[in-house]
């Protein structure tokens, strides 16, 4: 996890992946986090950069532009594609329908991805070496966490880890799943390509990238080019350069796709229900959201 990237996922999953793929139990919740998703965010930056005064006034200023051009410009995107999702609720559905909302997801984040690089890049260029230092620090810390939870399992404890993150999202929105189904789930999951070794290089690699951008930045190279190379940096974490990552990434995007297509098929006319109206209240915490001018 870098500086940027690391925060601006928790920025995505605040403001994007909260809305659409119901991290939060309740609307109530989705509205608070959302509405204090600028706070939160520069929270988790600071944990890293360790900002000074005239660096927390410009970060907040950019971060409150940024919430306001993903309200106007986002949520509304957001709130037709749950319409579109608790449309299809009570059907069968296919892989292909589910890897083409998959994607449009996808979209969704790039594009707060490249705004976010806009926003962001004149505030990368104002970190010194002590901030830079900070931040090499934050990264052996969370990498240490890292390796705890993923690297370090067992291949029979990552699976039954990956099974308990799976179901708590499945129940999120089904409610209770029914033992075949939890089965179902173990199958995939046993049989799945995910490599935490895999993740792991991926995860060195985007830390390097990011510390070698704040190295260039902070010795005032290439100035002029902040904002291409925060877009690009960014781009990156969403289409690696490296091969076995990018292509194992491609084939957990086709197993997710299968694991939800299998598992919604299986599901009961209550449980389709308990998803159609969880999707609909988020699409009414989307339009809700975007209706507010403040």
């Amino acid at each position: 996890m870098s500086p940027l990237s690391g925060p601006l996922a928790r920025y995505f999953h605040i403001i994007g992946v909260l809305l659409m793929l119901g991290l939060l139990a309740g609307c109530s919740a989705i509205r608070l986090s959302y509405n204090h998703a600028t706070s939160l965010t520069y929270w988790w930056l600071d944990s890293y950069a360790d900002f000074d005064n005239d660096q927390e006034s410009a970060v907040r200023q950019q971060l409150n532009r940024l919430h306001a051009w993903h309200r106007q410009n986002e949520l509304p995107a957001y709130a037709k594609l749950l319409a579109e999702m608790h449309s299809l609720a009570l059907e069968d559905v296919t892989e292909s329908r589910v890897c083409g909302i998959t994607e449009q997801i996808r979209q969704r984040l790039l594009s707060l991805s490249d705004q976010s690089a806009r926003s962001l890049a004149e505030v990368v260029s104002s970190l010194g070496p002590d901030q830079y230092a900070a931040i090499q620090k934050k990264f052996e810390k969370t990498n240490k966490k890292w390796r705890e939870e993923w690297l370090d399992l067992s291949t029979a404890e990552l699976a039954e880890y990956r099974l308990g993150k799976a179901r708590e999202r499945a129940e999120n929105f089904y409610g209770p799943l029914e033992n075949n189904q939890i089965a179902l789930m173990q199958k995939q999951i046993a049989a799945s390509s995910y490599k935490p070794g895999v993740s792991w290089v991926e995860r060195q690699r985007r830390q390097k990238d990011i510390l070698n951008i704040l190295r260039e930045h902070r010795s005032g190279a290439r100035a002029a080019h902040q904002q291409a190379e925060m877009m690009a940096l960014l781009r990156r974490s969403f289409e690696p350069p490296d091969a076995a990552y990018r292509a194992q990434s491609e084939k957990l995007i086709a197993e997710t796709c299968q694991m939800i297509t299998a598992l919604h098929n299986s599901t009961t006319p209550v449980q389709r229900r308990h998803l159609q109206q969880k999707l609909k209240d988020y699409e009414l915490d989307a339009l809700t959201l975007a209706a507010r001018k403040d």
